[in-house]
């Protein structure tokens, strides 16, 4: 009888901690009292199959190659050990065993199941391992839908859609033997022009913590453990560079960047907190106990695992150069907080308990990180009687990853995430009273290249350039394509005109011929998500400023000198400068990555046949250069008045967007003057659709602090609601705000909520804000604790211009 069948018996539970009757609490100390030293310690490492990157080093010639090689020194790949030296005393995690390579779900599914026996038996007590797989834009695997990417997510300001779509992600995953997905991010963008922008959902606190908290109910719903990432600080990197340093003070953090991972875990639950690789005011997020233990654990009450990203634990001595070598670096992100090293195990390895053996690291240390570990294990079911390897994978046998189910939310996704930033006098296409375009020239490197709707950890942009051979291994229509079944009478020609960032412009004239021919022309251009400078957008391929990459800003302009109309589409994974491109487009549509059913989501809105609801959730600058990062400026920040000869006005402000309709908003009512500084106060106004067609529009309410003891910005998101109405219909929105909504963090470093007048300002944009009030918070200062408002509530609906409380305090 092996180690497995002697532990995992269907009809009884041999040990305490097998118990699934016992509080989970129990289960844990019983285990934790039969582990050795060493057995805790094996608990906190991981191991990844095959990543030996030889592959990176020695791409295949045709292939867009996933080039790390230069980063080999200090991924210390090498520096990794044969699976059966890495399991001897237990494992915490298998990486990746699904996301590495093209398998199906079959061969993952057999994969795994090796990989968890060998686990298992190996283990003195039979403890398996967590599996965990990136999900960034779905699940990282072969033949697994690509949903659009997080910015886009982001432009449907739809929380309640972005947690079905987690929810059918994390469907997929548990089906086929994972545990864990490392998403969200819930990084909040500082400067375009970093390549990552494409992984978040934009530039404002609130906005990433209400998406990425229904991300995590999503998830953690199916099953699966949603790790929020990457804490913190990640995204505010000195000139946007990836990895590095980032010169922020700890009140920015606090109040820009570490409100969405509280809100994720507070209200979404998630169980899990990935470290960020940066270093903050010279503190290395990996090895900083404030951070990962003092806010984390302390102030908000978390209770899961904390893994590290991928080998920032030996980056503490590598690249930081805390820490003279990787044992080191290990004992020093043990004591901050980290519980699991990821990838591979190389500073959490054994030489943690001899470092306790010799008194170096206390062996509480090691049992608080190995009792994370394990009480998550057992909460997945993994201790209990009747798991076995076989059975975790059961569902692989029969699920779709790429179902019908699921292409219809991605389509849903896409079609909502496009952003209509000037109609013209062109679109829609099929508009009424205007005849279809007889001949329409379709342009630009992003036309037939269905890759451009991808994000950088998208399967086919993630893995599939090391093996040409496997093409996509999804259909992705093309906007090409998707135009072509669009408009089936209307004849279009295809020029690709250049590449996305190749200097080439011999491709020009042919472009701009089919465009002088024709009717009107959609020119497609944007990003090619890569990795480590493969690309164009994503991971290590960040942006000197924000030109449109390559020729693309050229070719544009030799088509706009035509004189037939041109529809810019920019397909992009940050948002580019468009001042120029702006004046020379008949329309200008932003899609942001909208993953496989992009093409016909893109389509669908060029023609009418989907009315374009997406909304900006960061600017589109309106030069490549003097742009301030983001919306949220205090007053230094926001238009210069002359003091500066650089302009920050973005050429579309955070919240713009379009539709085939008109809406307008008024009507302002403030249920009171004043309120105490622990009270709330709720805003209202009326929506209407005052256009020909049916249409959504997103309100938004921003807040301002008059008068604070630190700079605040000018104005913040506080609170949206997206609307939908029919042609002549109105209805009521209403916010109820408590004054926790205003708190920031002072200049002592506590969050607190100062008495004075708060201007309210409502509208559909950052910049279009036709409704404007002031509230005025009375009492002495109030500091905020671990029950603070996180969320400002919304009614839609008749009964919400419903008032109480005290008299008009709005105006409009």
């Amino acid at each position: 009888m092996t180690a497995l069948d002697r532990t995992f018996t269907a009809d009884r539970a041999l040990h305490p901690w097998q118990d699934p009757a016992l509080p989970v609490a129990e289960r844990v100390d019983a285990l934790l009292a039969e582990l050795t030293l060493e057995e805790k310690v094996g608990q906190l490492g991981s191991r990844w199959i095959g990543n030996d990157m030889q592959d990176a080093a020695d791409p295949q010639p045709d292939a867009d190659p996933l080039n790390v090689a230069p980063m080999q020194d200090v991924f210390a790949a090498s520096g990794t050990v044969p699976l059966e030296e890495a399991i001897r005393h237990g494992l915490g995690h298998l990486t990746r065993v699904y996301g590495s390579a093209p398998v199906t779900a079959e061969q993952g599914a057999a994969e795994t199941v090796r990989l968890q026996r060998a686990v298992v038996e190996s283990s003195r007590l039979g403890i398996p391992a967590i599996v965990h797989e990136e999900c960034l834009t779905g699940f990282t695997t072969y033949g697994a839908t690509v949903y659009p990417a997080a910015i886009a997510w982001a432009a449907t300001f739809d929380p309640e859609l972005v947690e079905r779509m987690a929810a059918a992600i994390g469907r997929d995953m548990r089906a086929v033997g994972v545990h864990q997905g490392l998403s969200p991010v819930l990084d909040v963008v500082r400067d375009y022009r970093w390549g990552r922008v494409e992984e978040t959902m934009g530039e404002d606190p609130y906005l990433v913590a209400m998406l990425g908290a229904a991300y995590v109910r999503g998830l953690e719903g199916a099953g699966i453990i949603a790790t929020l990432k990457h804490f913190a600080g990640y995204s505010a990197s000195r000139a946007a560079r990836n990895h590095g340093p980032v010169p922020m003070g700890r009140r920015e953090l606090m109040d820009m960047i570490l409100p969405a991972f509280e809100t994720a875990i507070v209200l979404g639950g998630a169980g899990s907190v990935m470290n960020s690789y940066a270093d903050v005011d010279g503190v290395p997020a990996a090895a900083d106990p404030w951070l990962l233990t003092e806010v984390l654990r302390e102030e908000w009450g978390f209770t899961g695992t904390v893994v590290s990203d991928y080998w920032a634990v030996p980056f503490l001595a590598t690249m930081h150069r805390v820490a003279a070598d990787p044992g080191e670096a290990g004992a020093q992100a043990l004591a901050a907080g980290i519980d699991v090293e990821l990838p591979d195990t190389l500073g959490f390895g054994q030489e943690l308990a001899e470092r306790v053996r010799r008194g170096e690291l206390p062996e509480s240390l090691v049992e608080r990180a190995a009792r994370r570990v394990l009480t998550q294990k057992i909460r997945l079911g993994l201790l209990d009687p009747g798991w076995t390897p076989e059975g975790s994978v059961a569902g692989a046998a029969t699920v779709d990853l790429d179902s019908p189910d699921n292409r219809a939310l991605a389509r849903e996704l896409a079609e909502r995430s496009v952003v209509l930033l000037d109609a013209g006098d062109v679109l829609p296409l099929l508009g009424e009273g205007r005849p279809a375009p007889g001949r329409i020239a379709v342009v630009g490197p992003a036309a037939d290249a269905p890759r451009t709707f991808m994000g950088c950890y998208a399967f086919p942009n993630h893995v599939l350039p090391r093996h040409p051979g496997f093409g996509l291994g999804i259909e992705a229509p093309s906007v090409l394509d998707a135009l072509r079944a669009e408009l089936p009478g209307t004849e279009i020609t295809y020029e690709r005109g250049c590449d996305v960032r190749d200097e080439d412009r011999s491709g020009f004239p042919a472009a701009v011929a089919a465009a002088r021919a024709a009717d009107l022309c959609v020119a497609v251009v944007g990003d090619l998500a890569g990795l480590f400078g493969q690309g164009t957008s994503g991971e290590g391929c960040d942006a000197e400023d924000l030109r449109l990459p390559g020729p693309q800003a050229g070719l544009l302009a030799e088509l706009a000198a035509t004189g037939t109309p041109v529809v810019v589409v920019v397909v992009s994974g940050r948002p580019y400068a468009l001042g120029e491109v702006h004046a020379g487009a008949a329309a200008l549509v932003q899609a942001f990555m909208p993953g496989e059913e992009g093409g016909a989501a893109i389509a669908g809105v060029l023609s009418g046949r989907v009315q374009p609801v997406g909304r900006l959730p960061v600017q589109i600058p309106r030069t490549p250069g003097g742009q301030p990062g983001t919306y949220l400026q205090p007053p230094l920040g926001a238009d210069s008045q002359g003091v500066s000869n650089l302009d920050p006005t973005p050429l579309f402000p955070f919240g713009h967007g379009r539709s085939y309709t008109a809406f307008e908003v008024g009507d302002l009512l403030i249920s009171d003057a004043e309120v105490p500084v622990d009270g709330e106060f709720t805003v209202s106004v009326t929506v209407r659709n005052t256009g020909g067609r049916a249409g959504e529009e997103v309100v938004q309410l921003y807040l301002h602090d008059v008068l604070a003891q630190v700079t605040r910005p000018v104005r913040q998101l506080a609170g949206f609601a997206r609307v939908r109405l029919e042609p002549g219909e109105s209805t009521g929105v209403r916010f109820h705000v408590h004054a926790d909504r205003t708190a920031f963090t002072g200049r002592d470093l506590r969050r607190i909520v100062e008495p004075g007048d708060v201007e309210v300002l409502v509208g559909t944009s950052a910049a279009d804000l036709p409704c404007r009030g002031v509230v005025r918070l009375t009492g002495p200062s109030r500091y905020t604790g671990r029950d603070r408002r996180l969320v400002t509530p919304v009614d839609v609906g008749p009964a919400a211009r419903q008032q109480g409380g005290g008299g008009d305090a709005g105006q409009s």
